[in-house]
Parts: C-alpha cells; sequence; structure tokens
C-alpha cells in the first residue's frame, strides 16, 4: 500500500519543494508557526500556477480559538469563494462552540459552498479540541467532509496515535483520518505502523539561511537576534525521506527462537 503524504506549505517555495519531494498533495496556510491562517489571494494563485499536485486552501481568519464570530464566518466564505475562482482543490477548515462541540451549521454551510464548487473539504486540527472525538467524528462524516486532520487530542500524532488507531476504525473507510503534528522521518514509519492510517501530514520543513550579507543585530522583529532573517519551509529531501520511511515494511522482531518475524 502506497502511504500518501499531505505537505502543510507555507509559500510558494515550500508548495514547489512538496511536489519536487514527491508530496501527493498540499495544505497552503500561512502563519503556520501560529498554527496556520488563510494564504493571501496572491499566494493561492501563484501556487496553483507553479505546481500540478492538488491545493488544499486553509480557511482560518485568525490564530487562537475555533470559536468564531458572525464577521469572521462572513470572512471565512468570502475566502473560500476566492479559493474556489482561483481553482483550489479542497478546503480545510473547522469551527466550534464554547463547549466543545462542533457549529455543524456553519460547518454544513462550508462543506455545501465547497461541494457546490467542486471541492472537497478536510476538517482540520479543530477536531482535537471536541469534547468528545467520537462524537465529533460521526458529525463530520454526516455533514460530508472528504477527512480529517488530527493528532489524537494530543500535542503530536505519536502521543495520540492509540487514539487515532481507534478513529481509523471506527471510521472503517467512511472518511480519511490523517495523522499529523510533529509527523517526521523518524517517526512516520511506526505511526502508520501502529494506527493503520494511509495518508499523512507533516510541514517537513527546515531552516534556509538568509542570502542577507547585512543584518542589523539591535533590533528584534520575531525569533531572536540575527536568525530573524533566516526562512522556515519545506524541504524537499525530507518530504522525500518521510514518504519512504513511511513506505518501507516495519521493523522485523525477533521471536523465542532468535528467529524473524514479521
Amino acid at each position: 500500500m502506497n502511504i500518501a503524504l499531505e505537505v502543510c506549505a507555507n509559500s510558494v517555495e515550500s508548495a514547489i519543494a512538496a511536489e519536487k519531494g514527491g508530496a501527493t498533495r498540499i495544505e497552503l496556510c500561512d502563519n503556520l508557526h501560529e498554527g496556520g491562517t488563510t494564504p493571501s489571494y496572491g499566494q493561492i494563485k501563484v501556487t496553483l500556477n507553479k505546481i500540478n499536485i492538488p491545493v488544499h486552501v486553509l480557511l482560518r481568519p485568525r490564530t487562537g480559538d475555533f470559536l468564531y464570530s458572525d464577521a469572521e464566518y462572513e470572512v471565512m466564505k468570502e475566502n473560500l469563494k476566492m479559493a474556489a475562482e482561483l481553482g483550489a482543490h479542497a478546503i480545510v477548515t473547522g469551527m466550534l462552540h464554547p463547549n466543545g462541540t462542533i457549529d455543524k451549521v456553519r460547518c454544513k454551510e462550508l462543506v455545501k459552498m465547497a461541494k457546490d464548487a467542486g471541492m472537497k473539504a478536510t476538517f482540520h486540527r479543530a477536531f482535537d479540541l471536541c469534547a468528545d472525538m467520537f462524537q465529533a467524528l460521526e458529525e463530520i462524516i454526516e455533514m460530508g467532509y472528504d477527512c480529517i486532520l488530527t493528532s489524537g487530542s494530543k500535542t503530536t500524532a505519536i502521543e495520540g496515535a492509540s487514539k487515532i488507531a481507534q478513529l481509523i476504525q471506527k471510521a472503517n473507510g467512511r472518511i480519511c483520518v490523517m495523522p499529523g503534528g510533529g509527523v517526521s522521518e523518524y517517526n512516520v514509519n511506526d505511526l502508520v505502523h501502529f494506527t493503520g492510517a494511509t495518508e499523512i501530514h507533516s510541514s517537513a520543513r527546515k531552516i534556509r539561511k538568509t542570502g542577507m550579507l547585512y543584518m542589523n543585530e539591535n533590533i528584534l522583529l520575531g525569533r531572536s537576534v540575527g536568525k530573524d532573517y533566516d526562512i522556515d519551509e519545506t524541504d524537499a529531501g525530507r518530504v522525500r525521506s518521510i514518504i519512504e520511511k513511511a513506505n518501507e515494511p516495519y521493523p522485523l522482531l525477533k521471536d523465542t527462537q532468535g528467529q524473524y518475524e514479521a
């Protein structure tokens, strides 16, 4: 079985690297260090022009929680229309009520808008903030989503692997349950074989050193002195490595007679 990799790309350059490394598709976003927000019109348009794999656009108007005002919801709908007009292949979104249940009315409307425009829909890691993940699973399926991105209600997918395995079993092919969160070439083989996942999600990022010769070390813009100039983006080599590791046979185990068995 081929394990598919969706790369969370934070720029056009990241999207190009993802395709070069063999990714199946990308989730395009901005502000990845803060959990991701909706990319700009220009970023979506240029990305779609530069790569040939499907582009899924994150619909998240701000960082923070997933409890949105009426005005923020209007922004999400307008961004969905923009993504559809530009030719995006899917939306990635999710909204919750204060009690940790899914805002089904608004989510269902976004899914309908997406489907009417010929796009698919993924429910993102707002799923991990739901009070009851198994109830949420059924509601997301009922609303018509195609995929759920989850870390199993933990910070990383490896930590939540047991819950992810349960979700995949309960979904029983009715929807794709895709592990994401801290997925790397170092843990993906274990994750795939423990959960039974057929699709995985990773940013596969690497720091690219700045080409700037002059740097003002008297100002701090975000990270730390000097590092403000560095670029954090998807690396094609890491993408290839994650895919290779995900599709490797699971390491053989020794039985009590000293023989090897799968």
